[in-house]
């Protein structure tokens, strides 16, 4: 495992379409524990892989202590609306107030391409479309009603 470099705002793959990944190898595991030790090591709650320069259909999170890996993610369903503060380790010293839903059900792909469903509320669904929306170029400060000043 080795860490990669976080790209920051400006950078022209992180307004870029994620491609569907297609192949479940080495390369792919790979992948995805750099994925993880680079989120750890810079603090953040989830990433994805456009984050990192790399434009498939990948993300890691470790929200509420599980740790969660998707591939090919799909939102299937979401309910309710929740306004919170978000911030991305690819959009340095800015924090948001950002709508997103209270509750989303997941279709995605683990490691190995086998196939699963989940449901999460709150933390898990706000990080999750946070996440899924890098692998469609989209940024939270596109979505944010307004920034929050101050010090957390």
């Amino acid at each position: 495992m080795a860490y990669r470099e976080i790209i920051k705002i400006g950078d022209d793959l992180l307004r870029k379409q994620s491609k569907t990944v297609t192949t479940f190898d080495r390369k792919l595991s790979d992948l995805l524990d750099d994925m993880a030790e680079s989120m750890f090591k810079f603090k953040g709650m989830g990433l994805a892989a456009p984050q990192i320069g790399i434009l498939k259909r990948v993300v890691v999170m470790d929200v509420n202590g599980m740790f969660l890996e998707f591939i090919n993610p799909e939102i299937v369903s979401s309910s309710g609306e929740v306004e919170e503060e978000e911030a991305c380790l690819s959009v340095p010293n800015v924090r948001g107030i950002v709508k997103r839903p209270f509750k989303i059900t997941v279709n995605a792909q683990d490691r190995f391409g086998n196939n699963f469903s989940i449901t999460g509320e709150a933390m898990l669904a706000r990080c999750i479309c946070h996440e899924f929306d890098h692998l469609n170029g989209v940024l939270f400060v596109d979505k944010m009603e307004r920034e929050v000043k101050g010090d957390k």
